[in-house]
């Protein structure tokens, strides 16, 4: 029993992440939010693992602890004496790790709080990532916008189990930094993998970035990749800037310069980021620089740049060749947690009630072999599990969910290379008989 007098242990913090951007997400977050924890970094095996380069420019600074697979993480004896677990990873491999701690504490005892979230701006699969994630105890939103959608969602899916606490991305820092005087205005566009997807499209970029930075040779035009070609992101990319420059055949101006590493150093110098709906954009917009958010391609869903209608930032690269300076809008700014804001302080509070109770129920993943019988061997098989949660050579007897699982993908491929046949190969054989 404590008294008033005496100071609280500093909280035991794990983190599981699987990429690059996951674990500087992950890692911050657990400053942020425990600022007297030194939490350790554990790193999931995927096909995105991030290289060392990558992992440097995140600015975090820390060595990850390698993680073979969620059968390994969910057994690791570490997790006994930790008090909590922030799950930095994609809604799939949340559910799995969901289970698997579900399994390892059936009855009401000691375990870790587990907290889950999102890295940035949450622009698509509201309603899907939302419930792969739900029973976690904690489920942390970016800001209160998202915090209120949240908490709809899981009220009419019957989720129950998990508290929602509106936070702020970690690594937003002070608003408006100040800006470098004495150096030529700066343009940063801040490509994303995968937005926009086609080459056809991010041909485009490169040409009217080429023609931007052409039109206005007293300003420098950065193009901020997130990593050099053949490194895995969070996101695929098929089509990487560094090599469509040289493809279009038109000459690189000399004020205009590719660039990679920690974007909030690129920031330091960004005078107007430019981008069709990185969350870098909120970065941006919190140190108040002017912030320009690409409508060229149309605003969609798929795109994510739906997200910011309401901000005042909407534009196109003509209007910014003539000069744009787009001002985010101060009441969408606060409602999607952009400036200074209490609501960190008021998780942290919140967060430390949680951590000092003494028996915590066990976990209830939303999904379970009652009520997504066709969807859970197959998720949670890609991750090692079984439907009920158990490591997939556990025993024999098992193995039925495993073969559910191997024939919903052989299913799916199948169905894909169907779609390609008839969507992708048959109109181009048409095509080439009309020739």
């Amino acid at each position: 029993m404590t008294t008033p007098g005496d100071t609280l242990p500093a909280p035991r913090v794990l983190v599981l992440a699987d990429t690059d951007s996951r674990w500087k997400w992950g890692l911050l977050t657990a400053r942020q939010l425990f600022p007297a924890s030194t939490p350790v970094g554990m790193l999931l095996s995927s096909t995105r693992e991030p290289s060392q380069r990558q992992l440097a420019d995140t600015g975090v600074g820390l060595e990850p602890t390698p993680v073979s697979s969620v059968p390994e993480f969910v057994t690791l004896p570490e997790l006994d004496a930790a008090d909590a677990v922030v799950l930095a990873l994609p809604g799939g491999a949340v559910q799995a790790v969901l289970h698997g701690l579900a399994r390892r504490w059936p009855k009401p005892g000691r375990r870790p709080l587990v907290i889950s979230g999102y890295v940035g701006v949450v622009y698509e699969k509201h309603a899907e990532g939302l419930l792969l994630r739900a029973g976690s105890d904690v489920i942390l939103a970016n800001c209160t916008a998202d915090a209120e959608s949240f908490r709809s969602m899981l009220s009419g899916s019957g989720a129950a189990g998990s508290e929602v606490l509106p936070t702020v991305l970690p690594f937003l820092g002070e608003p408006d930094s100040a800006r470098s005087s004495g150096k030529p205005f700066t343009v940063t566009f801040a490509a994303q993998p995968g937005v926009p997807g086609p080459r056809v499209d991010r041909e485009l970029v490169m040409r009217r970035l080429i023609r931007h930075a052409s039109l206005h040779p007293e300003r420098t035009v950065l193009l901020k990749v997130r990593g050099q070609v053949g490194e895995h992101t969070t996101h695929r990319e098929d089509h990487p800037y560094q090599l469509i420059g040289p493809r279009i055949g038109v000459p690189k101006p000399s004020n205009l310069q590719l660039v990679h590493g920690n974007m909030g150093e690129v920031l330091d110098r960004t005078d107007l980021l430019v981008t069709v709906s990185s969350t870098a954009a909120i970065e941006s917009m919190h140190r108040g620089i002017p912030t320009a958010i690409l409508t060229d391609f149309g605003i969609k869903e798929r795109l994510g740049n739906h997200y910011f209608i309401g901000s005042g930032c909407l534009t196109d690269f003509a209007e910014l060749d003539a000069g744009a300076l787009p001002v985010v809008d101060a009441e969408w700014a606060r409602s999607h947690g952009i400036g200074a804001s209490d609501v960190v302080e008021q998780a942290r509070e919140r967060l430390g009630e949680l951590l000092g109770r003494d028996v915590r129920q066990p976990l209830r993943p939303f999904y379970t072999m009652g009520n997504a019988s066709g969807m859970l061997p197959t998720l949670l098989g890609r991750y090692g599990l079984t439907g009920h949660g158990h490591a997939l050579d556990a025993d024999d007897d098992r193995l039925g969910d495993l073969q559910l699982a191997v024939r919903s993908v052989i299913a799916r491929a199948a169905r894909t290379t169907y779609r390609q046949g008839v969507d992708t190969v048959a109109p181009a054989l048409r095509r080439l008989a009309r020739l």
